[in-house]
């Protein structure tokens, strides 16, 4: 296990326990931050762990062509109660999803140190919210990070309405330019929606 400094740099993902987890520390600074997504790293931890810095193998992904929309979320849709935004509220995304509650989740893993950190990466162009509102009342939504290239790294969502974040979701890929969505790890919910297990080293190639 490595224990990083100051130094803006990161161990080879292959050093990565079978669990994913590669590097301990460090800070959140923007150039770590930059430079653990363009290779594949995140973090993840919680309020009172050390920074924490993962790259699992496998990585759980969606390919937006694989997208799943059932029946329902179809007719959720085409109902057009919810307008769906980009970038019109980052800070309230991301402090709504510090808020949500997780299963099997004591606290949060989004601080006010990570949404510090985001905050700053958004106002820099690398981290986007996508907003769902109903008659105007923001009730669901996510961020995540875009390098510039066509991969999108989602990092939270929070509904506060059945099905509000999966509206915002599915619209924002569905519009995107995307050839890969990094969902990190598994989850029911995004499984449902079409994500899939790859292997590392085939998702680094996307990046």
């Amino acid at each position: 296990m490595q224990y990083l400094n100051e130094d803006i740099w990161f161990p080879d993902v292959s050093r990565a326990t079978p669990e994913g987890l590669l590097a301990i520390g460090g800070d959140l600074s923007i150039e770590r931050l930059v430079l653990a997504y363009k290779t594949g790293i995140f973090p993840w931890f919680e309020t009172d762990e050390p920074l924490l810095w993962w790259s699992p193998d496998p990585r759980f992904v969606l390919f937006p062509e694989k997208l799943k929309v059932s029946k329902s979320m179809r007719q959720v849709l085409r109902n057009k109660n919810y307008t769906v935004t980009v970038n019109k509220d980052f800070a309230k995304v991301i402090t709504e999803c510090a808020k949500a509650k997780r299963n099997g989740q004591s606290g949060t893993w989004i601080t006010n140190y990570m949404i510090e950190a985001y905050t700053e990466l958004h106002n820099l162009g690398y981290a986007k919210s996508v907003e769902v509102w109903h008659k105007e009342i923001l009730v669901g939504g996510l961020y995540g990070i875009d390098l510039g290239n066509d991969v999108f790294c989602g990092e939270s969502m929070f509904t506060k309405e059945s099905n509000a974040s999966k509206v915002g979701f599915v619209t924002f890929i569905q519009n995107s330019r995307y050839k890969l969505v990094d969902c990190q790890v598994y989850t029911n919910h995004l499984c449902s929606l079409g994500a899939e297990e790859i292997t590392r080293d085939e998702f680094l190639k996307y990046l």
